[in-house]
């Protein structure tokens, strides 16, 4: 009688010890879902009482002093200076991500490196920025441009 009782109080903590192991690996893989919103900010976010302290006339430093460095200038020249950022929104960690919301806020400058005019354009206003390919797009294939170029070294 006293094994069977025994029997009965490991077969007890058994259950209890399952019962437990379960629900600790249950909240373990539902832990990595707290605290995500969903919601990822990407490149210059800049509060909005800055971006209206820019004003017409401002010089450059006093521009970067306020704003930080810009995201990117013009290539040509270097009179204008771009704030890229992006708000980008998915449903679940392992969803694809969407671009919710773009904004650029452009400073163009003047020979004397004064604020000209600013601009602030949004996605209605053009294309999605990529952010992690880093690629120009070009003319042409590369198939071309690799058998161009080796046209070239072996005519020699």
């Amino acid at each position: 009688m006293a094994s069977e009782n025994s029997r009965v109080v490991l077969s007890t903590r058994a259950r209890r010890a399952a019962a437990i192991g379960a629900v600790a690996a249950c909240a373990a893989t539902l832990a990595g879902c707290l605290g995500y919103d969903g919601v990822i900010n990407r490149g210059a976010v800049i509060e909005e009482r800055k971006v209206v302290q820019v004003k017409v006339g401002m010089p450059a430093p006093q521009v970067l002093a306020l704003l930080g460095t810009p995201s990117t200038t013009s290539t040509i020249g270097g009179d204008a200076w771009y704030y890229v950022s992006q708000r980008l929104e998915r449903e679940l960690a392992f969803m694809p991500q969407e671009v919710a919301d773009q904004r650029i806020f452009a400073v163009y400058f003047d020979k004397s490196k004064k604020v000209q005019r600013v601009a602030d354009y949004g996605l209605q206003d053009g294309k999605i920025v990529d952010f992690l390919t880093r690629t120009t797009p070009t003319a042409g294939a590369e198939f071309q441009f690799l058998r161009n170029m080796f046209a070239k070294l072996l005519s020699f």
